[in-house]
């Protein structure tokens, strides 16, 4: 599969593995890793996917989540229902990650792409990791698909340039 472009469907067999929040950010207290079927729960949602190079990293920790933390209530206003953060990290350290920025709830999510496999299935890595990448999908439809390939710039992927797309 080549990279997504706005007007095509969100492809099928996609899916995540996150811990699910359960509303403590104690970073010792673990869950279990659970699938994430994107596929399916997309077709359903108007969703931000937000891949990042990877979890606690200076950009995305500095600049990319608190962008989205911020800006969670206008996203919600423009009918998005769930944010979610995808790097190469495994499961609980994106758990970890969500708990760090006090991140409670279903808002935002904090999912792992095991082995970049839905990144490499669109060409969005670098290395051993995914490339700095948002896509808005509105109920199985992509409506944007963007990168940033400027190190440290998150002018595509974060906060301000998603919500200006929606």
């Amino acid at each position: 599969m080549s990279a997504l472009k706005a007007g095509d469907s969100f492809p099928e067999g996609v899916t995540f593995t996150y811990v699910a929040p359960s509303g403590d950010t104690d970073l010792t207290v673990c869950g279990l890793p659970i699938q994430y079927d994107a596929s399916k729960e997309f077709a359903n949602k108007k969703v931000v996917l937000v891949a990042v190079p990877g979890a606690f990293t200076p950009t995305c920790q500095q600049q990319h989540v608190p962008s989205y933390l911020a800006k969670l209530e206008e996203f919600k206003s423009k009918g998005v229902d769930q944010i979610i953060f995808i790097a190469s990290n495994d499961a609980w350290v994106m758990a970890a990650w969500g708990k760090a920025n006090g991140v409670k709830d279903e808002s935002i999510l904090f999912m792992s792409d095991a082995d970049c496999k839905f990144s490499k299935s669109i060409g969005w890595t670098q290395g051993d990791r995914t490339k700095r990448y948002a896509i808005v999908i509105d109920h199985g439809k992509v409506t944007y698909a963007e990168l940033d390939e400027v190190p440290k710039s998150i002018a595509n992927t974060g906060a301000d340039g998603v919500l200006a797309k929606l």
